[in-house]
């Protein structure tokens, strides 16, 4: 049976460990720990990920979560708000994503020991890294990943709220190269790649588009003094779309603007990189991830609520390797920022959610 107390003291514990991306190894350890204590094979991949796994009866199931962080996430000092709610104490983020989720797979394992129920194989990938573009996830070592379905605890809100459409991602690097020159003396010998950036950028898709479709220039970068013409510039920016056909002609239309670009300025060096983050999916009822969690939900009295989120979480890449994913709520909201708060009947609920499909013997 999931324990509230247990679970709420495994979350505070979590919480006090700070680990923003980038600097998970002492959380790292800690779940590891944990994990080995609960009885599991478990260990850290090259890339720093924690994987385990758990014996049980039938296909396996993957859980996953992820131990990063965002800033401000540095000695976090939780509050309770009622009994009912944990806030931050509004200096920092609270760590609810995703500390909620940790605690919740260690509760729903727990529990299973102290059931002593028959589960699915459990294996379990907590990623580093999530937060600054799901680097662990994309470095994760899949050999040792048997699941074909995953669930996925890491969206705001209650169990029932799933990431029903994710988009295809796409970012990209431009290098502008020119040639330096003094700006006083002989700017005519300079080729200025700032100036030429300028260019690239004005034909760079940016905003929204349509309901399914944004693009964003997000960094620019360039010169190093007031009077040098600058040699050398760097872009980067991304495109969504939910629709892989649209995000692809983006990218198309992208290359062809720089392509013109270069040939108005043959003086210049033009490289121009692109990159698949991730991919996109859309659910459906035939989803094995689909087909696994929502009789889950609406066993335990829930509705499912499928709906499109413009992020992308490690189900995407998950779903690049072949393991169907489902992205799930686990009570948390306004994450992201100083006023995060977790509902702990919520997270409950996610643990329950979470139990019942380990539970579901196929």
């Amino acid at each position: 049976m999931i324990n509230r107390d247990r679970i709420v003291q495994t979350f505070l514990e979590l919480v006090a460990i700070d680990s923003p991306s980038g600097e998970e190894d002492a959380i790292a350890a800690e779940l590891e720990r944990r994990f080995r204590d609960l009885g599991l094979e478990v260990a850290q991949d090259a890339a720093g990920n924690v994987l385990g796994r758990r014996d049980g009866e039938g296909e396996p199931v993957l859980l996953s979560a992820h131990m990063d962080t965002v800033e401000p996430g540095r000695g976090i000092k939780p509050t309770w708000d009622g009994p009912d709610i944990i806030r931050s104490d509004g200096t920092t983020i609270l760590g609810a994503d995703n500390k909620a989720g940790c605690a919740v797979i260690l509760e729903v394992i727990q529990s299973a020991i102290e059931d002593g129920a028959t589960t699915r194989p459990i294996e379990v990938a907590i990623s580093r890294g999530e937060e600054v573009g799901l680097v662990g996830a994309a470095n994760m070592d899949y050999s040792r990943v048997a699941a074909k379905v995953a669930i996925v605890i890491d969206s705001g809100g209650p169990p029932s709220s799933i990431q029903g459409q994710a988009p295809y991602h796409y970012t990209y690097d431009i290098e502008v190269h020119g040639r330096a020159a003094h700006a006083g003396l002989e700017p005519e010998k300079g080729v200025p790649a700032i100036s030429i950036a300028s260019e690239i950028v004005l034909g760079l898709p940016q905003g929204r588009f349509d309901s399914e479709t944004t693009g964003n220039v997000g960094k620019i970068q360039g010169g190093l003094v007031r009077n040098a013409v600058p040699d050398h510039t760097v872009i980067q920016g991304e495109m969504r779309s939910m629709v892989e056909e649209k995000v692809e002609t983006l990218v198309s239309k992208t290359k062809r603007h720089i392509e013109g670009v270069q040939e108005k300025h043959p003086a210049a060096r033009i490289d121009a990189r692109f990159h698949t983050a991730y991919p996109g999916y859309t659910l459906t009822p035939d989803d094995p991830a689909v087909k696994l969690l929502f009789p889950v939900l609406e066993e335990l009295g829930f509705t499912p609520n499928p709906h499109p989120v413009g992020g992308g979480t490690d189900g995407n890449v998950f779903r690049g390797h072949g393991i169907a994913s489902v992205v799930i709520g686990r009570g948390g909201y306004n994450q992201h920022t100083k006023d995060e708060y977790l509902v702990i009947p919520e997270m409950l609920e996610c643990a329950r959610v979470v139990e019942g499909c380990v539970r579901r013997i196929p």
